[in-house]
């Protein structure tokens, strides 16, 4: 007698964005009836290939969902002065709310300097301390959040259902951008949370355990199949690039962080790469600027 074990449900970021950024065209509408059009600037310095497509693709979103939205294309050996200068003016334009500088910065711009300068209120990445504490302290109504994380948890959701009280939740990685506020995050779900990283003893034993696993850390296809739990909700936010010899000489494909075809006969449900959490991160970046100029318009 055989037995099949069944698939991992794959949960589709492309879908869920999709719905997101119909409901950020309704708000939008509403905006321009009281005369404000949402207005995204970003910031981008430099030649670097991957920024120039994520900066395009935010690009065409904003355009899609109806935002004003204006793109400064800056050489890599612009100083920084002139960037700080550029942020200023961005701060106190109105018809901006939202200010996004592409990382990572060429290395003769110090990035945490730049991010500091923009205002709280336009900062749509949610990277400035205001916004990182406002979000440490539960204040998540008045801040802005990282979208990325944010995006994590509508995945969750969607296979765990809005109520995730009580699950043990593990993040393999923890960085500002991601790891850290993702942390916090389902904290806020009342989530059992555990960040996990290089320096981790026994790490298969912690990531067994998890419930919902939000893979973070930049390293391609690290968790192993068997290190997952039985039914576990797999959010990978891993782009990794590898070699493709079946694709012909030269060529690669994306991977996450987790072995994917290893994971899918033991997860509950697994975001694929790509078309998992990319998608996610620029609909919230999206939801971030329609969310400050809402807040704009109540003052």
């Amino acid at each position: 007698m055989s037995s099949s074990k069944s698939e991992a449900m794959l949960i589709d970021g492309k879908a869920i964005a999709q719905e997101l950024t119909e409901s950020l065209v309704h708000q939008v509408t509403q905006l321009k009836q009281k005369n404000i059009t949402p207005g995204l600037a970003v910031v981008l310095v430099g030649e670097d290939p991957a920024s120039q497509v994520y900066v395009r693709n935010k690009g065409k979103m904003a355009e899609k969902i109806g935002l004003h939205s204006v793109q400064f294309s800056l050489p890599a050996i612009t100083s920084e002065a002139d960037i700080l200068k550029r942020i200023e003016a961005l701060n106190e334009d109105p018809a901006i709310h939202g200010i996004l500088v592409q990382l990572p910065l060429p290395d003769h711009i110090d990035s945490a300097k730049v991010l500091r300068l923009i205002r709280p209120e336009k900062d749509v990445d949610g990277f400035h301390p205001v916004n990182v504490g406002l979000l440490a302290a539960g204040l998540n109504g008045q801040a802005l959040i990282p979208c990325t994380p944010a995006g994590c948890v509508i995945l969750a959701k969607r296979h765990r259902g809005e109520d995730l009280s009580g699950l043990e939740a593990v993040i393999i990685g923890r960085s500002n951008i991601v790891g850290k506020p993702v942390a916090q995050l389902l904290l806020q779900e009342n989530c059992t949370t555990t960040i996990v990283h290089s320096r981790t003893k026994n790490l298969a034993q912690h990531i067994g355990r998890a419930d919902i696993l939000v893979a973070c850390l930049g390293r391609a296809r690290f968790v192993k199949g068997d290190w997952i739990k039985p039914g576990a909700t797999i959010i990978d936010v891993g782009i990794n690039r590898i070699d493709a010899p079946e694709k012909g000489p030269g060529k690669t494909r994306l991977v996450g962080d987790v072995d994917f075809d290893n994971a899918l006969s033991i997860a509950g449900a697994i975001t694929p790469v790509p078309g998992g959490v990319g998608p996610m991160t620029i609909a919230m970046l999206m939801q971030n600027v329609v969310t400050a100029a809402q807040r704009f318009s109540k003052q």
